[in-house]
């Protein structure tokens, strides 16, 4: 069994429901420990459905959430590496940038061609 820092034992009822809660984000050995504490603590195994489902929530709201980020004007100004992002990224509906990848769609092209007429003004 592996052992944290700090234990799971000494951690509050709170954070052992947050690490029930967020199957993901810990070690099987965590969880594990942290659902036997909570019997141990006589937790209610609603609170613990409870929190399963905050943490479902959570992560959908994270994606959805990343589904609706898009580009916008500024992205281009303040942050030039966003240029480099929709010449070169191809994982972008992938990774769950559903609103991105759309606009990636119809600006790569307006970008190539812009970059191919500079090309070509200036070898002139």
């Amino acid at each position: 069994m592996l052992t944290f820092n700090p234990p799971i034992e000494d951690r509050t009822t709170k954070q052992l429901l947050l690490i029930v809660g967020s199957p993901n984000a810990w070690d099987e050995s965590a969880i594990e420990q942290a659902q036997l504490e909570l019997t141990l603590r006589n937790v209610d195994e609603s609170e613990i459905k409870h929190a399963k489902h905050q943490s479902k929530q959570k992560v959908r709201l994270q994606d959805l959430k990343r589904a609706k980020e898009s580009y916008s004007f500024f992205d281009f100004i303040f942050e030039p590496s966003t240029f480099i992002e929709v010449i070169v990224s191809w994982e972008l509906r992938k990774d769950g940038y559903l609103r991105k990848a759309d606009q990636q769609r119809w600006l790569r092209p307006i970008f190539i061609l812009v970059m191919i007429m500079i090309i070509v003004i200036l070898s002139l």
